[in-house]
């Protein structure tokens, strides 16, 4: 008989913390389900403890395979997988028993395309719960969904300003259960990360959220998101984020024009690459960047001079914005760059200080990803800043 649920879950090098991972897997109080398990050409132990797992619970069906990165992993267990539905989780994450009994409870109960749920962020010493401003339990049908689910995958509009550090909280494909038949009717797939960089999460939600007759969210923190062993794209400075955020930038483009998407959908996207310019800001900042401080000051302002940053803060609203963020991206506006430059040194401090440590959204070997794959979606603006952002 075939499964109800099929667990992708993608695996480089991550021997310490697959074993708490796969225990999560097998030990859900909903236990029709296969978890496949893609080793993505791990160098470390990673495949013996999948193979050791397999062979006392015949649910795991292990895959092994040349590295190819977590986009592909991803796609090769979406083709493998036998469920009427499919969830993703990272091999370094770990879920509550009874995550996927709930989730699968409310897509049957709502006839539900997608469920998601929130999470937990683990620091090792101390975990932080993602607060989503919303009830313990939402739906979205129909034309809600795209007005309230896909555009916002896009970027934020409106009041959505206000809380910029949301930015891809709406993007993750963990934390989700998706109707494999809806994957298919999407013909939705993972897209290689050499060419964005980053946010082949979101791209991948906008395909499904896209062709979703309905969406479930709930407020139950059954996921954890591990970030104790994380390595930030501020301490990792990355000179090509700004080319594959672009890359990324163009593929939202030519989605919205090729499916002649509403006009929001584009001023959501240039609000996104407003947002972004603190995610690639901070990348400039960062301590292994060897430029001095006065030619940091001069790459934040090349970057918000360029045409389409410059285009994009000129229709940006301030008038959501609160606080510190107005300031922020008042700055921006005005290619005020010396004075962003202050600003990000100040958040970089305070999302150390708030999490005890590198509270951010890249993980160095996460999945299937190689070491110069980034290990979450977008520049995690989300996950970047505490969730009350800066004060």
């Amino acid at each position: 008989m075939k499964p109800e649920i099929s667990v992708i879950v993608p695996i480089y090098n991550m021997e310490a913390y697959l074993p708490r991972c796969l225990d999560s897997l097998l030990n859900q109080t909903f236990s029709d389900l296969e978890i496949i398990a893609v080793n993505d050409g791990s160098a470390d132990g990673s495949l013996s403890i999948l193979l050791d797992y397999a062979g006392r619970d015949s649910r795991i069906i292990p895959v092994n395979r040349d590295n190819g990165g977590v986009s592909s992993a991803r796609n090769e267990g979406i083709g493998r997988a036998r469920g009427r539905y499919i969830a993703f989780v990272d091999p370094d994450d770990w879920v509550e028993r009874e995550m996927f009994m709930k989730m699968r409870e409310a897509a049957e109960m709502e006839e539900a395309d997608i469920v998601m749920c929130t999470y937990m962020r683990e620091f090792g010493t101390h975990a932080k719960e993602k607060i989503f401003p919303l009830p313990d339990m939402k739906v979205y049908r129909h034309q809600e969904v795209q007005d309230r689910i896909t555009r916002r995958l896009f970027g934020p509009l409106g009041e959505e300003l206000a809380e910029p550090e949301y930015l891809d909280a709406w993007g993750t494909v963990w934390g989700k259960l998706y109707r494999a038949d809806l994957i298919k009717r999407a013909a939705a797939s993972f897209i290689n990360l050499e060419t964005i960089g980053t946010n082949e999460d979101s791209l991948f939600n906008i395909q499904v959220c896209h062709h979703a007759r309905s969406f479930v969210f709930l407020g139950r923190p059954f996921y954890h998101y591990w970030k104790v062993n994380a390595s930030s794209i501020t301490s990792r400075h990355n000179p090509l984020l700004e080319s594959k955020f672009n890359n990324l930038y163009a593929h939202m483009e030519a989605y919205i024009r090729e499916r002649g998407l509403p006009e929001e959908y584009t001023a959501a996207l240039h609000n996104r690459i407003c947002v972004n310019t603190l995610g690639l800001g901070l990348n400039i900042i960062s301590e292994d960047n060897r430029a001095s401080a006065f030619g940091k000051i001069r790459e934040i302002r090349a970057l918000v001079a360029k045409p389409d940053v410059a285009a994009s803060f000129a229709g940006f609203e301030l008038r959501y914005c609160a606080g510190a963020w107005k300031i922020f991206f008042l700055m921006g506006k005005w290619k005020m760059a010396a004075g962003m430059y202050l600003m990000l040194i100040a958040i970089n401090r305070l999302r150390m200080r708030k999490t005890g440590g590198a509270d951010n959204g890249a993980r160095s070997n996460s999945s299937g990803r190689h070491r110069h794959e980034q290990g979450r979606t977008g520049n995690d603006a989300h996950e970047l800043l505490s969730p009350d952002g800066p004060r």
